[in-house]
């Protein structure tokens, strides 16, 4: 990859879609090592992603993530229309959920999402507006 270059990608997560939830994260994964990005990089960004993409199905009835490929980083935007985070220090406890009992079924909702998802980034910012949506914003270093 040339230092000028960014690679974008793009994909919508439906809510609701526990079938499909995770596609993204492994899209990107898969694009990761083809482009001989270092392995741990891709582990993180991976694992971020992945649980970013089960929260905006869980909580967000879908959103969008873009993922910037850069030459020395990956950025990753993760936006909902969903109800927005009440409380964000309190989400970002491990353990703490809001996921409903049908969800805790499917062994989801364990109250990680956030807090892995702050755990294997660099930066994480989190904007969030009550009945507006959330915008979450990550870095991983390459």
């Amino acid at each position: 990859m040339a230092m000028s270059d960014e690679i974008r990608l793009r994909f919508e997560i439906s809510g609701d879609d526990f079938t499909r939830a995770g596609e993204a994260s492994s899209s990107v994964k898969k694009e990761l090592k083809k482009l001989g990005i270092d392995p741990q990089a891709v582990r993180k960004v991976a694992i971020a992603m992945y649980e970013g993409e089960i929260n905006m199905v869980i909580h967000a009835n879908g959103g969008a993530i873009d993922v910037v490929i850069h030459p020395d980083c990956i950025d990753m935007i993760l936006k909902d229309n969903g109800p927005g985070i009440e409380n964000v220090a309190l989400a970002m406890q491990e353990g703490y959920s809001t996921a409903p009992d049908n969800v805790r079924s499917l062994g989801f909702g364990a109250g990680m999402g956030l807090p892995n998802m702050k755990k294997y980034t660099d930066e994480m910012q989190i904007e969030t507006e009550r009945g507006v949506g959330t915008t979450v914003t990550m870095k991983v270093h390459i």
